[in-house]
């Protein structure tokens, strides 16, 4: 099979191919296609930001952002930080707080609403991550062979945290979906519920990687224990939040998949019956 076809073939990366081909010629309309392209400039640098802002200040254990409060004023501070992310986060995807997410006025808002949230959502991270204020200490830094093993783990972790959002719909997860549908002028269609690659193993591989992500870096002070502790909690929380919602959305279909895909730990393959 050519990889053409295997392209064109495989959902996820067939949704990006038709929606490239449907916004390589938009339809007429100036003010759409101007408002479209700004918000999906917008978008993707502030998601960018947010991303490499994120990486850079683990990495360094939040030992190097920029946040100047004074203490112990700076422990409230970061402490709103922390928070600021996953209850916005949670309350712009659960219940009426989805309505939160088509900010942008006029007849394209609820068009736009998956780049809106990723707009918001980058501008969380990039708030948390470069205005956090450094408590000054550092308890243990990698050296030698033990810093490159950490620091391949680190980037490992980031590299299963994009295969799954691939694997959940690159498109939906950074917000292109939406400025995209709306330069192509197309309704925006949402992905199916993923099951295909990493989501095969365990049904919230973005929530695990996710955790790891702030359990593998080289450098560790309070800040990162709190930041770690903080969020891994929320990754073990939310993905109930977001089960809730895929069981109203998909019903039966999800409660299988539910019962053959384990929640966070992939099952140990069993061995055959010969092998005793």
């Amino acid at each position: 099979m050519t990889l053409r076809r295997i392209i064109l073939t495989d959902p996820r990366s067939a949704r990006l191919v038709t929606l490239i081909r449907a916004v390589s010629q938009p339809p007429e309309g100036t003010g759409r296609v101007a408002l479209a392209l700004g918000l999906g400039v917008l978008c993707h640098a502030m998601f960018a930001a947010g991303v490499l802002a994120m990486i850079v200040a683990m990495f360094f254990g939040l030992s190097r952002t920029l946040g100047t409060v004074t203490w112990p004023w700076a422990a409230l501070a970061n402490a709103v930080l922390i928070l600021q992310f996953p209850l916005a986060h949670s309350l712009l995807l659960t219940g009426p707080g989805g309505r939160l997410a088509r900010l942008i006025p006029g007849p394209h808002g609820r068009t736009l609403a998956t780049t809106t949230y990723a707009i918001i959502a980058s501008a969380q991270l990039l708030a948390l991550f470069v205005l956090w204020t450094p408590s000054g200490i550092v308890w243990w830094r990698a050296e030698g062979a033990v810093f490159w093993a950490i620091t391949v783990a680190y980037g490992a972790s980031w590299l299963i945290l994009m295969k799954s959002i691939f694997d959940a719909g690159a498109d939906l997860q950074t917000g292109a979906l939406g400025w995209m549908s709306l330069l192509a002028r197309i309704r925006p269609v949402f992905p199916d519920m993923p099951t295909l690659g990493l989501f095969r193993l365990i049904r919230q591989p973005i929530y695990v990687a996710f955790a790891l992500t702030l359990w593998t870096v080289p450098v560790w002070t309070p800040d990162q224990l709190a930041l770690a502790i903080s969020f891994t909690a929320y990754c073990l929380i939310a993905p109930r939040l977001k089960e809730r919602r895929f069981a109203a959305r998909y019903g039966d279909r999800f409660t299988q998949y539910q019962a053959d895909v384990p929640y966070m730990l992939p099952r140990l393959p069993k061995e055959p019956p010969d092998a005793q």
